[in-house]
């Protein structure tokens, strides 16, 4: 791996986020671990992703946490990106305007530097809410995943 650090430039040349950043899910994983590009998507199990994804924001990978598929318990790890980055499209310019989420991807692997263990968890309720208004996204043929 090159030691150069990553850009965090959009292709347009806008400067993104310098983080922190976050990955939430139920994978255990070490530091130095680097998760990877290639599995199925939490929300549409039928799409390999292209991309990892992450955010700037320790309660959206806690969201995502909560989200994932598995049994294991929720986790938000520290991460750092191996290559360049780029606004998530499902979540900005594409669908919303600029970055609210700070929500990003990139097809190069995340590091893993750490872990957190507080973050704001979801109430049963609002998880139940947010599954809820997934599966009614999922059933709606015009939704789509931008991979």
């Amino acid at each position: 791996m090159s030691s150069e650090k990553p850009s965090n430039q959009s292709a347009t040349g806008t400067i993104l986020d310098n983080g922190p950043f976050y990955h939430g899910t139920r994978a255990d994983l070490q530091v130095g671990d680097l998760l990877t590009a290639g599995f199925r998507s939490n929300y549409r199990p039928e799409i390999i992703m292209n991309h990892i994804y992450f955010t700037a924001l320790v309660n959206g990978a806690g969201l995502a946490a909560a989200l994932a598929k598995g049994d294991g318990r929720e986790r938000v790890y520290i991460v750092e990106p191996t290559g360049s980055f780029e606004n998530d499209p499902n979540v900005t310019d594409k669908k919303f305007p600029g970055n609210p989420t700070r929500s990003y991807r990139s097809t190069a692997p995340l590091k893993i530097v750490g872990e957190v263990t507080d973050w704001d968890r979801l109430t049963p309720e609002a998880l139940k809410t947010w599954r809820d208004n997934l599966a009614k996204l999922n059933a709606d043929p015009k939704a789509v995943i931008i991979n």
